[in-house]
Parts: C-alpha cells; sequence; structure tokens
C-alpha cells in the first residue's frame, strides 16, 4: 500500500487512523463527513475517539483534513488489530463448524471474517503436530437465540449446557442471547453480553443523522456508548456488561437510554436487524491467573474491569475483543505443556512493532522465534501471541 500521511498506518493490511475527540458529539461530526466520502469507509465511534479504516487510501488526505478542520488529532500509537489463529490438520473442516458458530464470511486468506468488521477474523493454518488435549484458549460467542438454534451445532456439554468442539477439539461456549426487555420499547434490542441494536439504513445520510442522535443521546447521560458504521449499517452497542448498573457504575437505567435510542433511530427511518446481533470474547485457563492476566494487560495495552472479583481485561478504546481468565488446577501438567491449537495474532504498526515486542517481553514474554516481520512470544503459561508488524 501507498504512503497515505502521518495519520495513518497500515494495520492488518488496511489503512487506519485512530482520531481523538473530547466526546462522541465532536466525533460523530467527524463520522458524518466521512459518510459523505464514500459509504465503504469503516467508522467506530467511542467516547474518546474514533478509529477509520479507509476502502481507498485516496480517502485519506480528505478524512484528515476534515479532522483538522474538527480540531481532531490523529494517535497512531494506539492502532492495533487483535485476530484469532487456529492451527489444525483439517483447515477445511475446522473452517465449516466456524463458519456456522459465528457467520463469518470466507476469507481471502482461508480463513474467516466478520463480515460486520467487528469481531476477530479466524485465521486457520495448516499444522500436523500432534496436540490431542483440551487448548487452555476458547473463544465465547453469544448471538440470538434463533441464530444459536439454527447453528445446527447438536446436543451441547459443560457446566451451562452450551460448550461445542470442532473436529480439532477446539471449544466454543455459544450462548443464546435474548431480548433486552420485555417491553415494546427496547424490541430492537439484543442482550448478548453486550446490549446491541443493528440498524439498516439507506443513506449516508440516514447514516450520519442516527449516529449524531445517538451521540447526543449517550453524551447528555454521560455513557461511553459505541457507535459501528457499516456499508448500509449503524450498530449501536453498550460494550459488555456495560449496560448493567454495576458495570457503568453512573446514574441511569440503559434500559431507558435504549429507549430514546430506538425512538431515534426509527425517527430517521433505519429498520433494526435484530438477527446480526454478535458478541465475541476470549476465555484463558491459567494456574496462575494474575500472573498471565498481568501480561495481557501490558502486551495488549489493555485495562481491568472496575468490578470486584471480575477477571476481564479490555481494549480501553473498546474496539479488540474481550479476554476473560479463569482458574486452572495446577494438577493438569500434561494440559499446561501442550501447545494450544489457538493463539492469538496482533497486527500493530510497522513502527511500534520493535516498542510492542519489547514491553512484551518487559512483560515476562518468551520469544519463541521471529522474522522479518513476525514475532512469536510466550506468556508465562505458554499461552502464545504473535506480534505482526502492519499487513
Amino acid at each position: 500500500m501507498t504512503e497515505v500521511g502521518t495519520d495513518w498506518r497500515v494495520v492488518d493490511g488496511v489503512a487506519t487512523a485512530w482520531f481523538d475527540a473530547p466526546s462522541l458529539i465532536e466525533g460523530a461530526a467527524l463520522a458524518g463527513r466521512i459518510m459523505e466520502l464514500s459509504p465503504g469507509i469503516v467508522v467506530d465511534l467511542r467516547a474518546t475517539g474514533m478509529r477509520v479504516r479507509l476502502d481507498s487510501d485516496g480517502h485519506a488526505e480528505a478524512v484528515s483534513a476534515a479532522a483538522r478542520d474538527l480540531g481532531l488529532a490523529a494517535n497512531p500509537a494506539v492502532l492495533q488489530h487483535l485476530s484469532v489463529v487456529f492451527e489444525s490438520a483439517n483447515p477445511s473442516v475446522v473452517r465449516r463448524f466456524w463458519q456456522g458458530v459465528l457467520d463469518y464470511a470466507p476469507g481471502d486468506d482461508g480463513g474467516l471474517v466478520d463480515p460486520l468488521r467487528r469481531d476477530p477474523a479466524m485465521r486457520i493454518r495448516q499444522s500436523t503436530e500432534p496436540r490431542p488435549l483440551r487448548n487452555r484458549i476458547h473463544l465465547d460467542v453469544v448471538r440470538p437465540a434463533a441464530a444459536v438454534e439454527q447453528a445446527g451445532l447438536g446436543e451441547a456439554s459443560g457446566p451451562f449446557g452450551v460448550r461445542h468442539a470442532d473436529p480439532d477439539g477446539n471449544e466454543v461456549d455459544l450462548v443464546p442471547g435474548d431480548a433486552l426487555g420485555e417491553g415494546i420499547g427496547t424490541a430492537d434490542w439484543q442482550a448478548v453480553f453486550s446490549a446491541m441494536a443493528c440498524y439498516r439504513t439507506t443513506s449516508p445520510t440516514q447514516q450520519r443523522d442516527l449516529a449524531v442522535a445517538a451521540a447526543a443521546l449517550a453524551d447528555d447521560r454521560g455513557f461511553p456508548l459505541l457507535v459501528d458504521l457499516r456499508p448500509g449499517l449503524v450498530i449501536i452497542d453498550s460494550g459488555k456488561d456495560q449496560w448493567d448498573d454495576d458495570a457503568h457504575g453512573l446514574e441511569l437505567e440503559f434500559t431507558d437510554l435504549a429507549g430514546n435510542l430506538q425512538t431515534a433511530a426509527r425517527e430517521v427511518g433505519a429498520t433494526a436487524d435484530p438477527g446480526l446481533s454478535r458478541f465475541a470474547q476470549l476465555f484463558l485457563d491459567a494456574a496462575d491467573v494474575a500472573a498471565v492476566r498481568a501480561f495481557w494487560v501490558a502486551a495488549l495495552g489493555y485495562t481491568h474491569d472496575r468490578r470486584p472479583g471480575v477477571s476481564d481485561i479490555r481494549d480501553p478504546r473498546r474496539l479488540n475483543p474481550v479476554l476473560v481468565f479463569q482458574e486452572l488446577d495446577a494438577s493438569e501438567t500434561e494440559r499446561r505443556r501442550q501447545r494450544n491449537r489457538i493463539h492469538v495474532e496482533l497486527a500493530v504498526p510497522s513502527d511500534l512493532a520493535q516498542t510492542r515486542l519489547a514491553t512484551t517481553v518487559a512483560a515476562g514474554g518468551r520469544l519463541l522465534d521471529e522474522s522479518e516481520d513476525r514475532w512469536r512470544v510466550a506468556d508465562p503459561e505458554g499461552n502464545e501471541m504473535v506480534i505482526v508488524s502492519g499487513g
């Protein structure tokens, strides 16, 4: 990809920028201008700024100019993109399983990608290394109950009756979501760990108007709403558990805000599509939860959940998936010794890769191998992350 200006970096093969903003309202003003440039640009609007991913690097200067005009500065240092990698002797079989779980689309690299470009891509690599025991990493995926049933994965197992495994034994807890509330005032909303409403739109103007209205309603209540703009779509999201009083810690009832957001969406003519709602997170089993959790906080630049007794860590900009930790019996020595069939891949800008590697090693990571643009690192218990430079 050609040079696209100082605001921009290539991350996971896409020209990407983050612009700091003091509120959702200021970010929505920039989002509205971006929608006028091209409906294919992907925008993730947050209370602290917005990420922009281009469909063509020809739009980079126009986006940067609009940001400057609004007094918003780029911050390339925060850019990163997390994917999940499966190593398998039977990639095609594994791919079919996860395509059903996630409702993903085939990717150019033989893996799977979220058509909404919100949840992590699944990369599937050929491997003949025998690893018969359970991974110490698995996925949680929450989708509307009808979508879970339609996935047709058969009888579930596990303590909550939601666990499934692909032919290699890689596990997912596929959890059915529910309506956010019983009244018609929040009928567009699904509770999928996050509270989420997905709206089809028919024009960039409609997208802009809904984003501006959502930003104003959320800012008025001091709520850090997530608003994602995709071609023909606006996704309004509370973030994991943030619709719950204990999690957000604000003087508000989220269902009231959700009702107001639903009214705003209908007033601009957007159409709800609740079946699109999806939440995905990574679960890590660890004998020493504190040590492993501390490593991933440093390696990913994540922050701790504010609630006591909750092991979650999250991206402070809520762009990458939540990680959750649970205790593994220290006596499971063989399982702890076995390499996982799943690892994390973290794409960062080329000019930040060495700094990220140094931070990761300083946090207790072990550098296992490296090439010109990839570094494979293990956490204190052998869970692996590959840092990828640029694309």
